[in-house]
């Protein structure tokens, strides 16, 4: 089997295996996912917010929030799951996609 192949058997893996971080949590009674904090959360979590968090926190808006489409968050564990699933494929996309340009440019600039 080719690298490749399996490169690409990896990800789909990870891909398929990425509701987890909903699952386990949940499974649990845990809260949220380890390290998916909103600056609220991160506030009641360690009684304070760090100064450089608070400054970037409103830079960025994810273009999907929490993994998420709207009106599925009421829907329960199994929607969530899938919604967690397209967006990993189409954070997997997005990333081949601008590496994919980034190395045309940077081809047609070593020639």
């Amino acid at each position: 089997m080719k690298l490749i192949t399996k490169f690409w058997i990896g990800i789909a893996i990870l891909i398929v295996l990425s509701p987890l971080g909903l699952i386990i949590p949940e499974h649990f009674k845990a809260g949220s996912a380890w390290g998916e904090w909103s600056v609220d959360e991160i506030q009641r979590l360690a009684g304070y917010i760090p100064r450089g968090l608070s400054k970037l926190s409103s830079l960025w808006n994810a273009p999907i929030p929490d993994y998420t489409f709207k009106g599925w968050g009421e829907k329960g564990l199994s929607h969530l799951s899938f919604a967690y699933i397209i967006s990993a494929i189409l954070g997997v996309i997005v990333v081949v996609a601008i590496t994919l340009i980034i190395g045309k440019f940077l081809l047609k600039k070593g020639d």
